[in-house]
């Protein structure tokens, strides 16, 4: 495709409209808008993402608890959708302290089995392992897609409704200068 025919709607012609001024003009803006704020978008939130998997990796570490009851196993026991139950444990914090607390464990634990768990700096459980590093860059690559994709969807779409108002607009001028010449 040469240059004339990217730029057809804004070389100069006797039969181009306003309509298809501010056509080219909306397309231009919406294209530049997507393209620099999606990616605008993207890179804060993968900046963003990143930041906090490093912050979590360098707050959390792996514990060694200890279960202080048998687990349940009947049918009153809080069961996850991985088959675990929650089950009673005793941790030590960073600071030394002996701490108390509910985890998911495996129903066949007895009464001082270990459990591998996760905490924060000041010794409370966290929901789970902090993500490794290339779990961290891939999660935070995808929550940059839809970051971007959401940045970009608005603008587009103002973009579409824009082009559609100026399309009634031409089909009203159309049928306006149809009157005119129809009869003859």
């Amino acid at each position: 495709m040469s240059g004339k025919q990217w730029l057809w709607r804004w070389r100069s012609n006797p039969l181009r409209r306003p309509e298809d001024i501010a056509e080219a003009w909306i397309v231009l803006a919406v294209w530049v808008f997507v393209v620099i704020g999606g990616a605008v978008a993207g890179l804060v939130v993968f900046h963003g993402a990143e930041q906090r998997f490093a912050q979590q990796r360098a707050q959390r570490h792996p514990v060694r608890a200890v279960l202080t009851a048998d687990a349940p196993h009947d049918v009153t026991a809080q069961w996850s959708a991985d088959g675990r139950v929650q089950g009673s444990v005793r941790w030590k914090a960073p600071d030394g302290t002996l701490h108390d607390g509910h985890t998911l464990v495996d129903p066949t634990l007895r009464a001082g089995a270990g459990v591998p768990l996760w905490q924060d700096d000041q010794g409370r459980l966290t929901a789970s392992a902090p993500a490794k590093p290339v779990e961290g860059h891939i999660e935070a690559g995808l929550l940059a897609t839809v970051a971007a994709l959401a940045a970009s969807a608005p603008v587009f779409g103002a973009g579409a409704l824009a082009r559609a108002r100026l399309d009634r607009r031409r089909m009203a001028h159309w049928e306006q200068e149809w009157d005119l010449v129809g009869p003859r």
